[in-house]
């Protein structure tokens, strides 16, 4: 029969805080050069429709 891990509580866990041991991995991968280009011309877009309307 298997037996299920138990993971050990701290003392943070008392107090109602979570520990999250798990990495989350999203399902868009971006590097910070692409997410720093594609905000800035969204940014630009933006600014642009405002002067324009």
């Amino acid at each position: 029969m298997a037996r299920k891990k138990k993971r050990e509580s701290g003392p943070m866990s008392a107090a109602g805080l979570i520990a999250f041991y798990d990495e989350y991995e999203g399902k868009v991968k971006m590097s910070p050069v692409t997410l720093v280009l594609v905000s800035t011309a969204f940014t630009v877009i933006v600014v642009l429709a405002h002067l324009l309307a």
